[in-house]
């Protein structure tokens, strides 16, 4: 019985052994067999490759030209390299096997000019040069693209520009030629002139514009037309008598008409170049928080002006000449200045800078035409007098100098859309001490010559005309007035 129970378990035992060793083995074999296929597949296939390619080596090297505007394209067969007995001769062969992809030759590696004639080499290394050349141009197009835009976004610009020609509506309170105060009221009928001449230009050019209505009902904005300018010189009125003035006017356009009590003069504005123009409203103050004034004299830092409601309005002398003829190579002087020392800021400026050899600042009358100084400086000094506004800016852009501007809390105009620090310098009242070094770094940098560029590109802007032209001051300034009408639709029979 144990005998019998010993030799079963012994064979169960030996037979079950048996069968792992024989699963073992199996997977084992089966590995083995596959690797060796693999190995006996490897070297079969590298002799046949080794023995194609020493075959053809210098029969069959295609070039690729690279065509962005073609993207799909059709290699050649695997099998074409056996057709090469129908050529006459490799280039014929090279000729026929050449994929248009684009302008620039990439070669199929340090063995892709085997074949060529010493022409055709050196075409191909000509036009790899080229290639690179392209690369890294490529790689700063960005960069240079960005420097050259003067516009904060230009495509969003001209669309809106575009929409704002062709569906922007203001009206206008009308006023009588025998109105008493008609010289206030009714566009001038002379050409403007004078420091603050852009007041006038605006009302001229608008009343003559597509853009008045004579239907409340479709307006966007209102236009309060009275003039600073005028009522400053009129002896009826006098600076003494302005705010009362204004108050008065506003007063009646309350009760005569229902348009500004839907907004409190939300969608009111009116047009100002002098500074006494912002305190003006000061017996009105429904203007001065509320309506949108569009003056020279903006400065954020004064109570008064408020950057995204009010607009600046750009200080431009009238000049009816052709543009002057500019050669940046001619500007031997680095930066220049002229003007009255009616602010500590520029006493400090002229104290700073008076025995300088390359910084020109005058006090007083200048023994040259001004003109010819701005032809002459790489950079015109724009600084805060009286008022952070000057017609300097107009000026400097007029000749092709680099506006400096050193006036702090300055909203300087169309900064909504035009990018300042493309076409001027802009430092602290507190860098006047650093300016010889800062200037001179961006000469010696190759920056001023960026500069200088774009404020040829910018200074069609900074023009009045009349009638006016597409993307002058006016079309501008109405721009900025477009920006800031109201999305809302007000019904008239809305309170």
């Amino acid at each position: 019985m144990f005998r019998s129970s010993s030799f079963y378990h012994y064979s169960h035992n030996h037979v079950a052994t048996s069968f792992k060793s024989f699963f073992f083995f199996i997977p084992t074999t089966l590995a083995l067999l596959t690797s060796l296929f693999i190995l006996i597949y490897v070297y079969s296939t590298s002799i046949i490759f080794t023995h194609h390619h020493h075959q053809h080596h210098h029969k069959f090297q295609p070039i690729l030209h690279l065509k962005s505007s073609s993207p799909n394209f059709t290699l050649p067969s695997p099998t074409s390299h056996l057709t090469t007995s129908s050529h006459k001769n490799d280039s014929e062969f090279i000729k026929s096997h050449t994929f248009q992809l684009g302008d620039h030759i990439l070669g199929l590696g340090p063995q892709s000019q085997h074949g060529l004639s010493p022409d055709q080499s050196s075409l191909k290394a000509e036009r790899s040069t080229q290639k690179k050349k392209k690369i890294a141009l490529s790689f700063g197009s960005e960069k240079f693209e960005e420097k050259t835009n003067v516009f904060h976004d230009r495509d969003i610009f001209l669309e809106d520009y575009k929409e704002m020609n062709r569906s922007f509506k203001i009206y206008v309170y009308p006023h009588k030629k025998d109105d008493p105060f008609a010289n206030v009221l009714l566009p001038v009928k002379t050409e403007p002139g004078g420091n603050y001449a852009s007041e006038s230009y605006f009302k001229k050019a608008l009343m003559k514009s597509h853009f008045i209505t004579n239907d409340p009902t479709e307006a966007d904005l209102f236009f309060m037309p009275f003039s600073i300018a005028s009522l400053r010189h009129d002896r009826r009125v006098g600076v003494g008598g302005i705010k009362d003035f204004i108050r008065d006017y506003v007063q009646n356009i309350i009760h005569k008409y229902p348009y500004w009590n839907r907004t409190d003069g939300a969608d009111h504005f009116y047009v100002a170049c002098h500074s006494i123009g912002r305190s003006a409203m000061d017996k009105a103050p429904d203007v001065k928080f509320n309506a949108i004034q569009v003056v020279c004299s903006s400065s954020y830092f004064l109570s008064g002006y408020i950057a995204h409601k009010d607009a600046c309005l750009p200080q431009i002398w009238p000049r009816k000449e052709n543009l002057p003829k500019l050669v940046s190579s001619n500007r031997r002087k680095l930066a220049f200045f002229a003007g009255a020392a009616n602010s500590a800021l520029r006493r400090n400026l002229v104290e700073t800078w008076k025995n300088d050899s390359e910084i020109f600042v005058h006090h007083g009358r200048l023994k040259t035409p001004y003109a010819d100084e701005l032809l002459g400086s790489k950079f015109c000094l724009h600084v805060k007098g009286f008022e952070v506004n000057t017609a300097r800016i107009g000026d400097s852009l007029y000749y092709g100098c680099v506006p400096v501007i050193i006036a702090d809390h300055y909203d300087l105009p169309f900064a909504d859309v035009l990018n300042w620090k493309r076409f001027s310098v802009v430092v602290t009242t507190l860098d006047i001490p650093l300016l010889k070094k800062i200037l001179k770094s961006m000469v010696n940098s190759g920056e001023y010559l960026m500069l200088q560029r774009n404020v040829l590109k910018v200074r069609k802007h900074f023009q009045w005309h009349s009638p006016p032209l597409e993307l002058d001051s006016f079309y501008m300034v109405m721009y900025e007035l477009w920006l800031r009408r109201s999305s809302i639709p007000i019904l008239l029979g809305d309170s």
